[in-house]
């Protein structure tokens, strides 16, 4: 079997750092020796919920986003942005703080990179059963516009191949949940090995600490 070309980077330089991501101009080696520049985001890592009541409903959260500029339907979701916070234990923060709910049972739905031609970001989608409701934290900015709505979750898989969704983990979370439900596979615990949670970013802020 050929040997496959290690791509090795050979500078790199920090063009922004911002609160939430980083951009870096990284020299790439290609085959054939040509080095090209590679733009990079750091970013946090990510949670988001496919949170299911009783009933076969999904919570589903419709949020402004300013790079769109409209409100998208989405999952509750949130930044990695604690240090050493267990995924799992950020998700619980994220759907008591945008939804008021709190659940049983969790495991791994499926673990998505947003665009990984670009970006190190990777979101985690978890299934969160048994749900309950508990006091939600004053909410503040985009989120203090946020609409809950509890959808069925095959209402939400028509609305996602119609277009109607379009957020990447609501997509992904709502299409890993049908496949679920569709097959035997048992998913993954909510503790499990993350391989592409993303460091780079928390690594760069501590360094400042």
């Amino acid at each position: 079997m050929t040997e496959r070309h290690a791509f090795e980077t050979t500078g790199s330089t920090t063009v922004y750092e911002g609160a939430i991501l980083a951009l870096r101009l990284d020299q790439v080696q290609m085959p054939g020796g040509r080095v090209a520049e590679r733009e990079v985001v750091e970013h946090h890592g990510a949670v988001a919920i496919v949170a299911l009541d009783d009933r076969g409903r999904i919570a589903m959260i419709e949020q402004y986003r300013h790079p769109i500029g409209r409100r998208l339907w989405e999952l509750p979701a949130g930044l990695l942005d604690e240090l050493n916070e267990p995924p799992v234990d950020a998700a619980k923060r994220e759907l008591a703080e945008e939804t008021g709910l709190a659940a049983e049972r969790w495991s791994v739905l499926v673990d998505v990179m947003a665009s990984p031609g670009f970006t190190d970001e990777c979101v985690r989608i978890f299934l969160a059963e048994g749900l309950s409701e508990v006091d939600r934290p004053e909410a503040r900015d985009e989120e203090a516009d946020i609409e809950l709505a509890y959808v069925p979750w095959e209402e939400a898989v028509e609305r996602a191949l119609a277009g109607e969704f379009v957020n990447a983990s609501a997509v992904s979370g709502v299409l890993a949940l049908a496949a679920a439900k569709a097959g035997s596979k048992t998913l993954r615990p909510a503790d499990a090995e993350w391989v592409d949670l993303p460091t780079t970013f928390e690594r760069r802020k501590n360094s400042h600490g």
